[in-house]
């Protein structure tokens, strides 16, 4: 009778009209009415037209078609879906339908080809009649190979009148063959028991380890025999049927095992998901690797493994700030990372005027003004949000503290989600593949790619290896092209690192917030301690003094309440245990800093970490020694950290060597002390600051400075020692042998020596 949608109106139809449902009883009156009657009895009669157009009108599903299957429904197929050849093809046969439609294969004059129009199909001379039976003919006339290569064989007059009302793409598409892009049927041999056998025998690979699709087959044979005994073996889908299957079902399956049973576990949690950034400094990923190239300690020295920490923004892909150190990274290292990438990058020597700020909205010179120093090409901001792995230095409660003193939320990555990591992880091999492997020492990604011998090879030292990775990120990676990292806002505009920034500094403008001079003792280790008069603070074993804690306010406890009630608070740099640092509570802004008692008061010691500083404590309790004063600590330290090789011991060297693990270690040491030093802040409120060690040149050098730094100490020691003793001027020989004597002994009581002998008058 009528239909809407693909359901017919029919009596015995039910329908939903404003949530009640209601069946069609027949028509009623001479005009055709439908009655309708509900659940209840109630009936109403109503016009087709009333029906049809009825806004909340809903067919329900007679019983027949509730038992048929539903259609698979598929996208509109596009040009897209024709290969090259395909697609010539039906341009071939549009244009026959286009010449025989308007005289011209390109369907307008002004288009024509040489020769065109042909007397068959001129338009001026024939009717459109005329041209289809014509085009008809010649198509008949035409070698059959041809045309069925064209797959114009039943192209008939019926044929181009029924595609003259199309054009354009229509008509492409209408001259494609349809079994090019025939709807996919699926897999005929799937039934409902191969369907239950599939899913139970992925579930059960979900928790074995991985297995090849041959042992994932056979598993399947071994359900459907035991589930399934009259199901035909034959019938079994095949092993290439079977991934064919897998791979459309479950994706492509590469990912290892724990991996996709995390990744499942996070979905059925409702956590999966990849978050999407906005700016810059939203999202900050933190990973650290060793570096892939041998550096040397020095110039001469042996050759060592660093440690390279990046950090990535996650909206332009660039590097901020990069650390390397010659150990695997700290807290305090991850801490100073933070601090860096807020902190504008000066321009170094050799870096032209291209690599200067060249940001719009905010000038080099107001930048420049604004630090005390010309600013580099590369981009500082306040994060917002961290992301880390689970290494021990990014889980430090120390690292968290810096964290939350700089206001960014904390965002660990998941277990064995390596995704939401990925632009990281990417980016140390996009620096390996421009950068590492054209530099010499290269040990490459695996100990079978290695060299001959890349610690011979290694040339550069940890500052050149630094200086050539912040010229690579500031010169080249900041102003390469972006590809699959381009931004979703503008997908076809080239764009690095650099424009990026620049174009989020055009919409939400820039702030200039730098942390303060202070942020490195805050985010140092805290001790809460007590001070000991003329003794200072003992901090892990060592005892630390300043002046300032001979003042009469320090004799007091601390005015601090709570858990640590009565103590102070001083704050530890683990890579340089010579000294710590002490907060004045009088202004909140000096901050002292508390030299180790064991240190000669002039000239400095080789400078050593909390490692050394436990190592030494841990061999004066083996040795059972008993420390009377700070100053005797010293010599043992000396030994730890290096000592002289006498000469014989090495007859066939010109001068002593000492071993390659010592060396890297006095090296790591050094250089850990260099790095702490440069990340305080020089600022006049630090008072009393020690001056930096300096690297000696060689190992005769350090040596020297060791014996230096052991008869300064012996020489303090002997003053204070002799400083109560007033001295006395000699006696002359004449004084002497009138005072007793010459023949008498001498008292056995020391004491009396220097008495005066009183003579007998008799």
């Amino acid at each position: 009778m009528a239909a809407r949608g693909f359901l017919q109106i029919a009596p015995g139809r039910r329908v939903t009209l404003n949530g009640v449902e209601w069946t069609i009883e027949g028509v009623h009156g001479q005009f055709g009415r439908l009655l309708l009657v509900d659940d209840d009895g109630r009936t109403e009669t109503r016009s087709f037209r009333w029906l049809l157009n009825h806004p909340d009108l809903r067919l329900l599903a007679t019983a027949e078609e509730a038992g048929r299957p539903s259609p698979v429904s598929r996208q509109p197929r596009t040009l897209a879906d024709l290969t090259e050849d395909q697609l010539e093809r039906a341009r071939l046969r549009a244009s026959h339908v286009l010449e025989a439609e308007r005289g011209f294969r390109e369907g307008h004059p002004a288009r024509a080809l040489p020769g065109e129009p042909r007397p068959a199909y001129d338009p001026d001379r024939t009717t459109l009649t005329q041209r289809r039976y014509a085009k008809a003919a010649e198509i008949k006339a035409m070698p059959r190979p041809e045309a069925v290569r064209l797959g114009l064989q039943h192209l008939s007059y019926r044929t181009l009148e029924r595609l003259s009302a199309l054009s354009r793409d229509s008509l492409l598409l209408a001259c494609a063959d349809g079994r090019w892009t025939r709807r996919r049927s699926g897999h005929r041999s799937i039934t409902e028991e191969v369907r239950e056998a599939i899913f139970a025998v992925k579930a059960e690979c979900n928790e074995r380890a991985r297995l090849s699709m041959s042992a994932k087959h056979r598993l399947m044979h071994q359900y459907m025999s035991e589930r399934f005994p009259a199901f035909p073996i034959k019938k079994i889908p095949s092993r290439s049927t079977l991934d064919h299957v897998g791979a459309e079902w479950f994706g492509p399956g590469g990912a290892r095992p724990r991996y996709a049973r995390t990744a499942e576990a996070a979905a059925e949690a409702g956590v999966s998901g990849r978050m999407v950034v906005h700016r810059p400094g939203q999202v900050l990923v933190l990973d650290s690797t060793p570096m892939p190239v041998k550096l040397r300690e020095t110039v001469f020295g042996d050759a060592v493994t660093a440690t390279l920490t990046l950090a990535l923004d996650l909206y332009t892909h660039g590097l901020p700030a990069f650390r390397l150190t010659l150990q695997s990274d700290t807290s305090v290292d991850i801490a100073m990372l933070l601090r860096d990438v807020m902190l504008p990058l000066p321009m170094r020597d050799g870096w032209g005027e291209d690599m200067e700020w060249p940001y719009a909205g905010v000038s080099a010179e107001v930048i420049a003004e604004f630090t005390g120093h010309r600013v580099a090409a590369l981009p500082f901001f306040a994060p917002e949000t961290v992301t880390t792995d689970h290494g021990g230095p990014y889980k430090n409660h120390d690292l968290m503290e810096a964290e939350r003193e700089i206001g960014c939320r904390i965002l660990p990555a998941r277990v064995l989600r390596q995704t939401d990591k990925f632009a990281v992880e990417r980016q140390f091999l996009t620096i390996q593949t421009m950068l590492f492997e054209h530099l010499l020492g290269f040990t490459g990604g695996d100990v079978a790619d290695r060299g001959a011998d890349p610690e011979r090879d290694a040339s550069l030292t940890l500052a050149q290896a630094e200086h050539i990775i912040a010229t690579w990120i500031v010169q080249i990676w900041q102003n390469r092209k972006l590809g699959e990292y381009a931004p979703s806002w503008a997908p076809g505009d080239d764009h690095s690192p650099n424009t990026l920034f620049a174009a989020a500094m055009e919409q939400g403008g820039f702030d200039l917030d730098f942390p303060e001079p202070s942020f490195y003792y805050k985010v140092l280790r805290k001790h809460h301690v007590k001070i000991h008069p003329r003794r200072g603070v003992k901090i892990l074993g060592l005892w630390y003094h300043h002046p300032v804690l001979d003042e009469p306010r320090f004799l007091h406890p601390s005015a601090r309440g709570g858990k640590h009630a009565g103590k102070w608070v001083v704050r530890s740099d683990r890579r340089d245990r010579r000294q710590v640092f002490f907060q004045d509570p009088a202004d909140h802004e000096t901050w002292h800093i508390l030299r180790w008692r064991g240190l000669p008061p002039e000239g400095e010691i080789p400078a050593f970490s909390d490692k050394t500083a436990d190592a030494l404590l841990t061999r004066v309790r083996a040795n059972k020694i008993r420390i009377h004063s700070e100053s005797q600590l010293l010599e043992h330290l000396l030994g730890i950290l290096g000592s002289v090789t006498p000469v014989d011991q090495w007859p066939t060297q010109a001068k002593q060597k000492a071993g390659k693990k010592q060396r890297v270690a006095q090296a790591r040491e050094i250089t850990r002390a260099q790095a702490a030093a440069a990340d305080r802040p020089a600022a006049p409120a630090i008072a009393d600051e020690p001056a930096r060690a300096e690297m000696p040149a060689a190992w005769a050098e350090h040596a020297r400075s060791i014996d230096h730094a052991v008869d300064a100490d012996r020489r303090r020691r002997r003053e204070e020692a002799l400083a109560d003793v007033k001295p006395v001027a000699p006696a002359t020989l004449h004084e002497a042998l009138n005072r007793r004597p010459m023949f008498r002994l001498p008292p056995p009581d020391d004491s009396e020596a220097d008495t005066p002998v009183q003579e007998d008058d008799t």
